[in-house]
């Protein structure tokens, strides 16, 4: 069985209060189930219920725990949980932490284990008690053993971010956040004097083929946890922040066939009743919509658990 569960489903920044109850207000962290394999997905702020969750009962049952963590990519909102990972205090627990090469010259253990320095924390790195190793890896294709296939694809945000794709069983989830549709980066207006028509012309092409690349890595995805952090009016404000709409990420599950659309990395600013009602709008309007069947969708909550 190939499971997905949400501990924290917010983007860019925790927001608990009164008004995000429902759908939570931790960063992201997902917890998915392939068989008897743990994996988890970023380590931001929903790794600490997790971390509580994984104590009372895998390390009750097992004596230890053993999980694969995939980071999407470095941005603080998607590592900032780790200090607060109550596993990596305890001896016997391994954990392998795979993510992509973030900036410059620094290591995905250099940028995550900086957190845990006397300028920002009590404890240092090399005083946790877990076995902890780091992987560093890029768009590749993985078996990862116990019959878990693993694809993971370059998205589209300011620093190096990868999307996940995990088989199992013939079930498939996909993680595509923090992510923004290729664009034209060059003029199209004529009149400017920027204006190059060839470049202009390559420039579209280009972001049409990688649109098309995610697409694929999408195809037929039992469930696809999409960033939707803005409506398509707020999304014109924000170009090149690397995030995506809501109407964005159903009309790419629409064009790949997903069966299950979830949107994922929820603004800080919207609350409970802005989210319901948001997401009552994209269900009347999909319902209305020609063509190819319209995937199930919901946002993400915390605390819910899906079966591909």
């Amino acid at each position: 069985m190939l499971t997905v569960r949400f501990w924290g489903a917010r983007g860019s920044i925790p927001c608990p209060g009164p008004d995000t109850v429902k759908y939570g207000g931790n960063t992201s962290c997902l917890e998915i189930r392939a068989g008897e394999r743990l994996i988890i997905i970023d380590l931001g702020t929903g790794i600490r219920p997790l971390g509580d969750w994984l104590l009372a009962h895998d390390f009750k049952k097992n004596g230890c725990i053993e999980a694969d963590i995939f980071i999407t990519h470095t941005h603080w909102d998607h590592i900032m949980g780790f200090p607060v990972f109550a596993p990596i205090f305890i001896p016997k627990n391994k954990l392998w932490i795979h993510g992509p090469v973030s900036y410059e010259e620094d290591s995905l253990e250099t940028i995550i284990s900086a957190q845990l320095s006397y300028r920002y924390w009590p404890v240092r790195a090399s005083e946790l008690a877990a076995r902890i190793e780091y992987y560093q890896i890029k768009e590749t294709s993985l078996n990862l053993g116990d019959g878990i296939q693993l694809t993971t694809k370059y998205l589209n945000h300011p620093i190096l971010c990868l999307g996940y794709r995990f088989e199992y069983q013939g079930k498939s989830i996909v993680t595509a956040y923090d992510h923004e549709p290729f664009r034209n980066l060059f003029s199209i207006d004529p009149a400017d004097p920027a204006y190059d028509e060839e470049a202009a012309r390559e420039g579209r092409l280009a972001a049409a083929e990688e649109n098309e690349k995610v697409i694929r890595f999408f195809q037929g995805a039992d469930i696809l946890i999409h960033d939707a952090q803005y409506t398509e009016t707020a999304y014109r404000t924000h170009l090149g922040w690397g995030h995506s709409s809501y109407e964005q990420a159903i009309r790419n599950a629409v064009r790949a066939g997903v069966k299950k659309l979830v949107f994922f990395h929820h603004d800080p600013v919207h609350t409970d009743r802005q989210l319901e009602k948001i997401e009552r709008n994209c269900r009347a309007k999909l319902r209305g919509k020609p063509g190819k069947p319209a995937p199930e969708i919901m946002m993400a909550m915390e605390g819910i658990t899906l079966k591909a």
